[in-house]
């Protein structure tokens, strides 16, 4: 049976608790981009908080919070087959219980591990080079990261802005964070076009241009090592590379 899922995360802890109480699944696929098969039978599941919520409860008591986290990190990932790495992972670490994740090279550990690992090092990369402008007294920042990271973003910047108003853009996927009055939420399918930044921003940005240029040692320019630490993907939305 191939389970298909709203694309939730709850939805996804649903599907993973069909396979064990209703009939086996042969894959877990987000229902918007399903490729019906013409070997397996399909069926739309439910998102049902109460069932996602007894996997979630089984994954941290019976395997270990790591293994949540690393499988939570997969779900947030753009890792194509991402749904059934976590159900093969879980099928596994059910057997093998707390000692799964010592199990780190193993086939169906060693793939959680490294979208783990990739999706963490963009969150690292992101609170260093994600810029704010002013836009009338609310701070503003775009950015097109690889995987859906925002939910992992939003504490650090409200903890580090909290006397402030902000949001963070994802245009990839039209996504927001929106912060005030000490909460934040994401909203989803936002589109934000012709931000106008006022002429003080507008110098401040030039200013630092500046600083970024005069800053720089030309004898000592290390065109590679910059691309590893900011690579182009993200330079469109920093001042000092535009």
């Amino acid at each position: 049976m191939d389970y298909l899922y709203d694309g939730t995360f709850e939805g996804l802890m649903t599907s993973v608790f069909y396979h064990y109480k209703k009939e086996k699944a042969n894959g877990i696929y987000e229902l918007d981009s399903y490729q019906q098969s013409i070997v397996f039978q399909s069926e739309i599941v439910k998102t049902d908080v109460t069932k996602a919520k007894i996997v979630s409860d089984a994954i941290n008591k019976l395997i270990s919070r790591e293994a949540y986290i690393h499988i939570y990190y997969c779900y947030l990932s753009n890792t194509v087959d991402k749904n059934n790495i976590i159900l093969d992972f879980l099928i596994f670490a059910f057997k093998y219980g707390k000692r799964t994740m010592n199990f780190y090279t193993h086939e169906k550990v060693l793939p959680i591990n490294e979208i783990y690992t990739k999706v963490a090092k963009e969150v690292h990369r992101v609170l260093g080079i994600l810029r704010f402008s002013d836009i009338g007294g609310v701070l503003y920042a775009k950015y097109s990261p690889d995987n859906d990271i925002s939910i992992l973003i939003a504490d650090h910047f409200a903890d580090r802005y909290k006397y402030e108003r902000f949001i963070i853009f994802d245009e990839k996927r039209n996504k927001v964070v929106v912060y005030a009055d000490d909460k934040w939420e994401i909203k989803e399918n936002v589109k934000i076009d012709n931000i106008e930044f006022s002429l003080d921003e507008k110098m401040i940005h030039k200013l630092w241009k500046q600083y970024f240029t005069d800053l720089a040692i030309k004898e000592r320019e290390n065109i590679n090592l910059q691309f590893q630490f900011v690579p182009a993907r993200y330079r469109k939305n920093m001042a000092e590379f535009n």
